[in-house]
């Protein structure tokens, strides 16, 4: 049996993840947020407070339960707000992933950094995961920063999962989605003002969150895109076409 701590676990991915994990007879679950728990079914994970951006806090979580593998999806992750408060987006998506890949490397556990597709321009889409990025906005510069850290490290036991618009529903919700926004917006009859020079291609938690536990199960490395293409099928990232 293998520990896994997720963090974020409050979060819409990390609720999917700890919905398919805390009943698998292969994984012993350690479920990790910032504040108190907000999932209902409290059986078959252990849940503790983390703040990852607080380095002791980490150490002693990961002394008390020694994980095998970490899914780290934790991350500021609204645009506009990391534009406006900066040294918070880089406490939390760059020092925190510093703290994290430290741990982990103390520790020999598998580490499977959730990044994004806003670490590219945009410019000649959809991606693969050779393709160089060039990201525009800050959140995406400190996605690529944290990105580094793990292709610079001389620790080479991580995988890295690009993503793009994550959707679905959890309990206690922090945030809407893009697509919870436009079904409300429908059922009340409002006018959906969007962007029209863009591709993407949103994805489902449920489905990302299987791709996660997929690449743990099967101790995979490197740089993985990660969206629904087909029935257990996870191929490249779509992303915008500028």
């Amino acid at each position: 049996m293998k520990t896994v701590l997720i963090t974020g676990s409050n979060g819409l991915l990390g609720q999917k993840l700890v919905a398919q994990l805390q009943q698998d007879p292969n994984y012993k679950l350690i479920a990790t947020s910032k504040g108190a728990n907000r999932i209902s079914n409290v059986s078959g994970f252990i849940y503790e407070e983390l703040d990852i951006t607080n380095s002791a806090e980490i150490a002693n979580i990961f002394k008390k339960h020694c994980p095998d593998v970490l899914i780290n999806t934790a991350a500021m992750t609204n645009v506009d707000a990391c534009e406006s408060d900066k040294e918070g987006c880089w406490k939390m998506n760059v020092n925190a992933v510093e703290y994290l890949l430290a741990a982990c490397e103390k520790h020999n556990t598998h580490l499977i950094h959730i990044s994004t597709d806003f670490v590219f321009d945009g410019e000649d889409g959809p991606y693969s995961e050779v393709d160089i990025p060039k990201p525009l906005s800050y959140y995406g510069e400190s996605k690529y920063a944290s990105e580094m850290l793990l292709e610079n490290s001389s620790y080479t036991n991580w995988a890295i999962a690009r993503t793009i618009i994550v959707y679905g529903v959890v309990e206690k919700m922090s945030r809407s989605n893009i697509v919870l926004w436009a079904k409300g917006a429908l059922e009340k009859g409002n006018p959906i003002n969007v962007v029209d020079d863009q591709f993407r291609s949103p994805t489902l938690a449920v489905d990302l969150a299987k791709g996660c536990i997929l690449i743990a199960d099967q101790q995979a490395k490197g740089i993985y895109h990660l969206i629904r293409k087909g029935h257990d099928e996870y191929l490249g990232v779509g992303v915008s076409c500028g």
